[in-house]
């Protein structure tokens, strides 16, 4: 779903709520905006287009609104147990770097109503994942300690993004805020391995790798709510860096009289 961000996930917070008291919107639009109107009756639709109007600008960042490109956004770290007892191999992942996130669409979204939350569902077609790798412990029958890298491939990933956000008065103009947002993944495909570990010992790497081939969906499942949290967190982050620097008034139009 950049630091991250950015990302697919954060967009989405860039137009999602409602605004009660609009002013005359901002003379000049910057290029990253494309701008919605109140009371479209196919509003949805161009809040989407908006949307997807942001990815390359997200995917080579927005210097004048310190927002850093996506490509990749980081992660600092991830810690795992994959096998319980005291021998139990326990892996950490440090400085993940995450590419993909900007390439992404948005296969349908709820605009907020009231204190409900919005919800989008994202399409993101692969996510590759580079990571610094510590493992301890004892693999199979094998002790496997050591360091080394750590790649991995996550492909058809569908993200539910849901939160709340509330609009805050500064400066003659209104800002929407994001207070909450939780992130839920459904990937389809996962491909881990590990490279330069162990001091190349070519056993214990191929022995982590067979784990990983046939275990990378449960070795998922183990790293998920640490991602979830996480992602969560630095989305919340980044959009709220975004729409600190955009008020409302220039994305989303008065309705027509």
């Amino acid at each position: 779903m950049k630091t991250a961000m950015g990302s697919p996930l954060t967009t989405i917070l860039l137009v999602v709520g409602t605004a009660s008291f609009l002013h005359a919107a901002p003379k000049q639009i910057p290029p990253y905006v494309k701008q919605c109107q109140i009371g479209d009756p196919k509003i949805v639709e161009c809040i989407i287009g908006a949307l997807h109007h942001l990815r390359p600008y997200l995917a080579k960042g927005i210097p004048e609104i310190e927002m850093p490109s996506v490509e990749p956004f980081r992660m600092d770290e991830l810690s795992l147990s994959l096998t319980t007892g005291p021998n139990g191999y326990k892996v950490t992942l440090r400085d993940l770097d995450i590419y993909g996130a900007s390439n992404f669409s948005v296969a349908d979204l709820k605009l907020s109503e009231g204190t409900k939350p919005f919800e989008a569902h994202i399409h993101i077609p692969e996510l590759k994942i580079n990571a610094r790798y510590t493992s301890s412990g004892v693999l199979i029958i094998l002790p496997a300690s050591g360091q080394g890298n750590f790649h991995s491939t996550l492909s058809d990933i569908l993200a539910t993004v849901r939160g709340t956000i509330s609009s805050k008065h500064r400066d003659g103009l209104d800002f929407l805020h994001v207070d909450t947002l939780n992130i839920d993944l459904n990937i389809k495909t996962v491909r881990m391995l590990v490279k330069k570990v162990f001091n190349n010992n070519r056993i214990l790497t191929e022995a982590t790798n067979l784990f990983l081939r046939e275990n990378g969906h449960e070795v998922l499942k183990a790293m998920m709510p640490q991602l979830r949290q996480k992602l969560s967190e630095v989305f919340k982050q980044i959009a709220n860096q975004l729409l600190t620097h955009v008020p409302t008034e220039m994305f989303l139009l008065p309705e027509k009289a």
